[in-house]
């Protein structure tokens, strides 16, 4: 009983008391895999665009050439799964210790 009274002065009569500590957690990825990340993404976004546009005054009228042009059924798709296989590689790329 006497030993619980003092301990219960000493942390009354303790004029610092301490402060919880929280433990940070690392990170997951590095710096590196960031940027690697944003450059993925701003290379899908880039085959993206040059999926687009061909805009017509018809609604009606497709015209073939600009439909079926290598920069929308052949180099856009590529550019879009590159930029996909660089954000594998970010997400797989070990960060240094």
């Amino acid at each position: 009983m006497a030993k619980q009274q003092t301990q219960q002065k000493e942390k009354q009569s303790s004029p610092v008391q301490q402060k919880p500590t929280v433990a940070l957690t690392p990170f997951i990825f590095d710096r590196t895999n960031y940027i690697i990340m944003i450059a993925g993404v701003v290379v899908i976004l880039a085959g993206f665009l040059l999926m687009s546009g061909g805009a017509t005054s018809d609604p009606n009228v497709f015209p073939k050439e600009e439909l079926y042009s290598f920069r929308r059924i052949t180099l856009a798709p590529i550019v879009v799964m590159l930029g996909f296989g660089i954000e594998i590689y970010a997400i797989l790329k070990r960060p240094k210790d």
